[in-house]
C-alpha cells in the first residue's frame, strides 16, 4: 500500500511554507497555518518530516503537526453506518 499523498518538497523560508503535494505546488503564509510553527526559528522551521502514510508533516523540535489534507482543503465526512 502506498502514501496517502506524494509530497515531494517542503521548504519554511521568509514566513512561508512551500510545498509540492501530489504535484501541486503549494504556498501558505505561517502566520495563518501555527502560530507555533510562525514563532519558531529557521533552524526549527527547517527539521521536518512527513508522516509514513503520507497524511501529514510533523517538526519534532516544536512539537507541531499539520495535515495534508487540511492543507489542501480536503474535508472529510464522518461515514453513516445503518442502526440494525
Amino acid at each position: 500500500m502506498g502514501n496517502y499523498h506524494n509530497v515531494t518538497e517542503i521548504v519554511v523560508e521568509e514566513g512561508r511554507l512551500r510545498l509540492e503535494v501530489d504535484g501541486e505546488r503549494l504556498s501558505f503564509p505561517l502566520a495563518e497555518l501555527s502560530d507555533r510553527l510562525a514563532a519558531s526559528t529557521p533552524e526549527q522551521q527547517h527539521v521536518c518530516e512527513v508522516s509514513p502514510s503520507g497524511y501529514g508533516i510533523r517538526w519534532p523540535l516544536i512539537d507541531e503537526d499539520l495535515s495534508i489534507d487540511g492543507l489542501m482543503g480536503i474535508r472529510h465526512e464522518p461515514s453513516k453506518k445503518a442502526c440494525a
